[in-house]
Parts: structure tokens; C-alpha cells; sequence
């Protein structure tokens, strides 16, 4: 590849005496990048304002309190379609190009997450200048969706491979900063629409192309300081338990052979029932706990709750994740259902009709985000418990078209059933009632796809002797 070698699987491969700690740090910095995806909403009201703002008879003074934007101006609905996309295409490019990355190694594939998620911030920068909504779904939506799934996936199998020994805390680790990652974007993309505001112009067309420049840099320290581990090694002091856990596999699944177990779909089921629940509850965060408590909890108290809500996300995904390897994943997606039924059926009872208790709700939806997230770090030490490592990464890419389905799934039913609730003549303070109780339908659908999970059948088992030669140079590059 000339000028682009260093990029090659067989340059990145660990000296002896290499520190695998080195690897998280090189996750975290690829993950606390692509996810200020969470933070898109700082955007919304901004661009939904563009034209009133920079019109001749427009200015700054005209934007707070304002009821609508110009006609000519994008609506929030179509604006909404910008985090869709990303989503959508994020879990699309998981599925497409994980056995890709298996083939290639993670150092190429964080550079492509990085080239498509700072390329996405650059290509929607001149859709704002010009104005064309398109070219902002194509760029955040699309282009940098792309780059998402990359970034998501490009460590997850390295980080397995490294830490044998403790596998979900090792994916915990770095899907904690895709948890985390809004705690920078958000902040960051605020102070720079500041910096560059006039009288009549925003700043966000400007702090898209300091964005893209800032995460790309970023995301580099990831592609130059990522490894994998040579052939046959292994933690100093560490062996294999002669008498593997139950459900933890010695052998490998190839990722097409993995997508028509029982296991793959069950598992599919297990997150999608998780996301949906947990998602549903993020995206509508902060205007539910203001109509619970209806006249008790300001807009300010509101953006503090979800900036808490986003603390738990990021840190259930560590604490779950590690929890994991001691319980096991089996048992732990237990402790998700269970205990989340019962602080979804818990939950609306907390509000201004019922218990009347603040604190409550608010420790209730804590403990249940970091549940939703603990379910994203946990889902690929579950996958390589069941599938082994050889093409878990792929694996893991296509099981996450689950969150895709849940990205769409989840904020629909609690808006629309909340909808429909408020035209019954519901009152807002027990509108939410009814969706929780569907969101513990749901869990109790994870529970028994959780309940029929068992060791995948030897015949699915990938056998060096007998697999295609393009399979078998792809295991000993992998191995």
C-alpha cells in the first residue's frame, strides 16, 4: 500500500514486552470521538434557525423565545433524520464490513472510522453553508454513520484477544467512552458556536469543520498506538481454566456459520428487547420527568437529569461489563431483566399521581441507563463466550443491526403511545404509564430469549482442515 503500510495487519503487530493496556486507551480515544453522535441534539436548535438568524432582519436577539423559525428554515422532524440516519447506518456498516475488519486488522479499520466520521463533519459543514439538508444526511447520516460503525466495532475483538482473561472489562472500557463521549461533544460544540457567533451567523457551519479536524486528530492516536498480539500470546502468569465456564466455548465460529445459529438471533433478541427499553427512556428524558413532576422540574433541572442519566449510561457499561466476568454474561442479562421490570413497573408510580418522589424517579431511570448501557459492553464478551475469537468482531457487527431496529423501535413507542394518551385526555402526569408498562412486556420477551440460550451445537464449529482455503488463511491471520 506504499505510503498507507503502516496501516497493514502484519505492522501492528505487538513487540515482546509490548503493555496491553496501551490497547484501552486506543479504544477509548476512537469511541469517546464517534460518540458525540449523542450530542447531536446541541445542533438541532441552531440549524432549525439558520435563515431567521442570518436574514437581513434577523439577528441573535431574535432567537431566544422564539416560537418559530423562518418558513424557509428545517423543521424538527426533518431535522431528527440526521441522528436516524446515523444510527441506522451505523449499525448497517457493522454487519457489512466486520469481516472486512477481521481480515484487515483494527489499525485500518479505525483509519477509515476516522476518515468517514471527521469527513461526515466536513461534507454536512458546507451542507450548511448552502443550505442543502441533503448533504447533511449524507454527511453526518451517512458518511459519518459509516464511521461510527467502523469505530464501534474496530477494537472490540483486538480488546478480547488482549485480555482473555477478563473480557468484559475490557470491552466495557473502551464501549464506556462511546457512553461518555456526549460528556465532551456536547460541552465542546457549545463553546465553539459561542466562539464563532456574529450578529448573524450561528457559528455551526464553522464548529463542524473544527469538530471534524478535532476528533480526526484524536482518532489517530488510536490508529498509531492499537497492536495485536502475536501468535500463541497469552497474559504473563495466566492459563486457560482447564473446565471452561459454562457457555464459554474453546473453539471458533466462522461469522456466516454464527449468523444461522439459534444463538446469533436469540442474542439479537436479548439486545434489541435491552436498547428498546433503555433508548426509549433516553430520548425522551428530558421533557418526562418535567410532565411527571409537572411545574416542579425546570428546563435547567431537566438538562441536569439527562447530563446524569448520560454518567450512568457510561458508567453501567464499565461496572456491568466487569460484574460480568464474575457472574457470568448469562447472568448477568438475568439481573438486567429482572431487576428491570421491576423499575419499569416501579417508575410511573414515582410520579406526581402516585409516590410524588423526585429522588425516586430519578434513581429508578439512573439505575435502568446504566443497565442499557452495561448491555452494550456486555453483548461481546457474550458473543466470544459462545463464539470464540476468531471472527467475533464480525460477529458483534452484525448483531448490532439490533440496535439499528431498537433506534427506531424504542423512541416510537413512547412517543406515540404518550401521543395517543394525551388526545385520550390522560393527564401528562400519568401519559407514561402505559409505555413503561409495554417496556416490561418487552423485557420479559429478553428474558425468555435470555432463558433459551445454550452452548452452540459442535457442527458450527470452524474446523481448519475442512474450511475453504480464503476461511483458513483468515483464521491464521486472526488466531
Amino acid at each position: 500500500m506504499g505510503a498507507f503500510s503502516f496501516l497493514d495487519r502484519s505492522h501492528s503487530v505487538a513487540p515482546s514486552g509490548f503493555n496491553r493496556w496501551l490497547v484501552p486507551t486506543a479504544a477509548l480515544s476512537i469511541h469517546l470521538a464517534i460518540g458525540q453522535v449523542y450530542a447531536f441534539s446541541v445542533f438541532k436548535k441552531p440549524l432549525n434557525y439558520l435563515i431567521q438568524v442570518g436574514s437581513a432582519g434577523g439577528g441573535l436577539k431574535a432567537l431566544p423565545g422564539m416560537d418559530s423559525p423562518n418558513p424557509g428554515d428545517w423543521k424538527f422532524t426533518a431535522l431528527g433524520w440526521i441522528f436516524s440516519l446515523a444510527i441506522v447506518f451505523l449499525g448497517l456498516s457493522a454487519a457489512v464490513f466486520g469481516k472486512w475488519l477481521e481480515r484487515v486488522g483494527p489499525r485500518m479499520a479505525m483509519f477509515a472510522s476516522a476518515v468517514c466520521f471527521a469527513g461526515g463533519f466536513f461534507v454536512s459543514s458546507v451542507g450548511i453553508q448552502v443550505h442543502q439538508l441533503w448533504l447533511i444526511y449524507l454527511g453526518y447520516g451517512v458518511l459519518g454513520g459509516t464511521g461510527l460503525g467502523l469505530g464501534y466495532i474496530s477494537p472490540v475483538s483486538t480488546l478480547i484477544k488482549w485480555f482473555p482473561d477478563r473480557p468484559g472489562m475490557a470491552t466495557g472500557m473502551a464501549i464506556m467512552g462511546f457512553g461518555g463521549g456526549a460528556l465532551i461533544g456536547a460541552p465542546l460544540a457549545t463553546r465553539l458556536m459561542a466562539a464563532f457567533r456574529t450578529e448573524h451567523d450561528l457559528g455551526v457551519e464553522k464548529t463542524f469543520l473544527v469538530m471534524g479536524a478535532i476528533y480526526f486528530v484524536a482518532m489517530m492516536f488510536g490508529v498509531f498506538t492499537v497492536r495485536i498480539p502475536r501468535e500463541g500470546w497469552k497474559p504473563e502468569g495466566w492459563t486457560a481454566p482447564a473446565k471452561p465456564k459454562a457457555l464459554v466455548t474453546t473453539n471458533n465460529v466462522e461469522v456466516n456459520k454464527a449468523f444461522t445459529t439459534p444463538q446469533f438471533w436469540l442474542l439479537w433478541v436479548v439486545l434489541c428487547m435491552n436498547v428498546t427499553a433503555g433508548i426509549g427512556i433516553l430520548e425522551q428524558a428530558a421533557p418526562m420527568i418535567q410532565e411527571l413532576f409537572k411545574g416542579r422540574i425546570t428546563a435547567v433541572a431537566a438538562g441536569g437529569f439527562v447530563a446524569l442519566l448520560s454518567l450512568f449510561n457510561m458508567g453501567g457499561r464499565f461496572v456491568w461489563s466487569s460484574v460480568s466476568d464474575y457472574l457470568g454474561r448469562k447472568n448477568t442479562y438475568y439481573a438486567f431483566f429482572v431487576l428491570g421490570c421491576m423499575l419499569y413497573y416501579l417508575a410511573p408510580r414515582t410520579g406526581a399521581s402516585g409516590l410524588n418522589s423526585v429522588p425516586l424517579f430519578v434513581a429508578t431511570t439512573a439505575v435502568i441507563l446504566s443497565m442499557y448501557g452495561g448491555g452494550f459492553a456486555t453483548v461481546p464478551a457474550y458473543l466470544r463466550d459462545l463464539f470464540g475469537t476468531m471472527e467475533v468482531g464480525a460477529i458483534h457487527g452484525r448483531l448490532l443491526t439490533a440496535w439499528s431496529a431498537a433506534g427506531v423501535l424504542g423512541p416510537v413507542l413512547v412517543n406515540y403511545i404518550r401521543e395517543y394518551e394525551k388526545n385520550q385526555g390522560v393527564p401528562l402526569t400519568d401519559a407514561y404509564s402505559t409505555v413503561l408498562y409495554v417496556m416490561v412486556g418487552l423485557l420479559i420477551v429478553g428474558l425468555i430469549a435470555n432463558s433459551l440460550v445454550r452452548p452452540v451445537n459442535p457442527k458450527y464449529w470452524y474446523n481448519a482442515e475442512t474450511a475453504p482455503t480464503s476461511t483458513t488463511t483468515l483464521a491464521s491471520a486472526t488466531d
